[in-house]
Order: structure tokens, then C-alpha cells, then sequence
């Protein structure tokens, strides 16, 4: 990809807000109930973004898991495509009202460029349909657990995604972005299964993406940092010149 870095006219424009054409598709409604609609845990964003902030996260997630979503494709031989980001606030302790199905956790620490921890969370089913084509099959029927095997698959995937995420960080603030290899649990937040690797905020920013899989997979890809790393990521942007 393109090491130079951003433009000041692009900065501004990540800046500026979405424009006409991301902001319907933010607000468009589809058969699976995207956007998210809001839950009990969806708390009022603006206590803690400012909607400029907000616009400039959506963004900056929208450009960064393009690229990933480029890998992906690579890796899976199918088309990806992720939709522009929806921004919520949720409070940590009525995560199950986010979450009521068991799901994939996927965590990685920066070492450099930032500082804290990034999770990525899929739903349980697309993780067993990643995994399926990860290991040469179709897709159409995947195992119905997720075996050691089938949990190694699924993170090499994200160990790409997210490397190709990192990347483009790198070029979006002109500065090495590096992360640790992922960990990957389940995260059953009812059960209390894996919700030690969540950051332990009062609140989170919740990141939520359409994904497209081929004709397999039409679900939602969710990354949750907290307030702070949010507005870190705003900051160094603003102060890039």
C-alpha cells in the first residue's frame, strides 16, 4: 500500500464528518437489524465524544479496516466488503444486553504508536465460517464447534486483519504502529467467559461494522477500545501537523 502519509486536505476532511452518502448508510436499516439498534447498555455518546471525535474515530476505522478488509478477501478467496462504522457508547456492566450469544473475543496490545488494547469481537457462527475457509472448505458447513484447530484458523485471520489494520494507522499518523500477536478467547459476557480480556472501563466505544463475506457471512464485526484510546487516536491526528 501507499507509505506516504496523509494529505492536510485528507486530515481535514477525516475532520469534517462523514459525508452524504456515509451518513445514509449509517442510517439506512437492513434485514439483519443494521445499524445496531440501541440497547439498554447504549449509553449517550456525546458525555464522553464530542461529535467531531466521533466522526473522526468513524472514519479512521472505516479507512484502517478497509485495507483489512482487502486481506481478508486475500486470505478467504471471497469477497469482503465492511461498511462504514457506527460509533456507540456502552456501559461494561450491562454488556450482556450487547452481547447475549456467545461470540469470538479477538485482543491485541499495541507496543508502539499507542498505548492499550484493541478487541475485536465476531459473532460465534461467522467465526466457524471464517474458520472452515481458513482450513480449505466452502464455507456451507462449517463445524458446529470450534475446535483448537478451528480457534488457530480464525486467529491467523485476524492476526492479518489486524496487521494490515496497524498499517494503515501507520500511514494515517505517520508514526510505527506496532501490536502483539492476538490472543482469542470466547466471550460468553452471560456466562462470565472471557470477559477478564475486555478493557475494564466503566464505559466503552463501541466500533460497529457491517461485514460481507461472499454470500456467506452478512453479520457484524464489532471493536470495542476505551474512551480514552478513542480520543488518543483524535488527538494525534489533530496534532499530526
Amino acid at each position: 500500500m501507499n507509505d506516504e502519509p496523509l494529505s492536510q486536505e485528507e486530515i481535514n476532511q477525516l475532520l469534517q464528518g462523514l459525508e452524504d452518502e456515509a451518513e445514509a448508510e449509517r442510517t439506512e436499516k437492513t434485514d439483519d437489524g443494521y445499524p445496531p439498534a440501541p440497547t439498554r447498555a447504549t449509553t449517550d455518546i456525546q458525555q464522553f465524544l464530542t461529535e467531531i471525535e466521533k466522526d473522526a474515530i468513524g472514519e479512521i476505522g472505516n479507512i484502517s479496516f478497509g485495507t483489512a478488509a482487502t486481506t481478508l478477501s486475500q486470505l478467504l478467496n471471497q469477497k469482503v466488503s465492511i461498511t462504514t462504522p457506527v460509533v456507540q457508547a456502552v456501559k461494561s456492566d450491562l454488556l450482556q444486553e450487547e452481547f447475549p450469544a456467545p461470540h469470538v473475543s479477538v485482543h491485541v496490545q499495541y507496543k508502539e504508536g499507542f498505548e492499550g488494547t484493541n478487541v475485536l469481537v465476531i459473532k460465534e457462527k461467522d467465526a466457524q465460517i471464517i474458520a472452515d475457509l481458513m482450513l480449505g472448505g466452502d464455507g456451507t458447513e462449517p463445524s458446529n464447534e470450534l475446535g483448537e484447530m478451528h480457534i488457530s484458523a480464525v486467529q491467523e485471520a485476524m492476526n492479518q486483519m489486524m496487521g494490515s489494520s496497524s498499517t494503515s494507522l501507520s500511514t494515517i499518523f505517520n508514526t510505527r504502529v506496532d501490536i502483539s500477536p492476538p490472543g482469542i478467547t470466547m466471550l460468553d459476557v452471560e456466562a462470565g467467559d472471557g470477559i477478564e480480556q475486555l478493557p475494564n472501563e466503566a464505559t466503552l466505544i463501541k466500533i460497529s461494522f457491517r461485514l460481507k463475506i461472499g454470500e456467506l457471512i452478512d453479520s457484524i464485526i464489532m471493536q470495542l477500545v476505551t474512551v480514552e484510546f478513542a480520543k488518543e487516536m483524535v488527538e494525534l491526528l489533530m496534532n499530526w501537523r
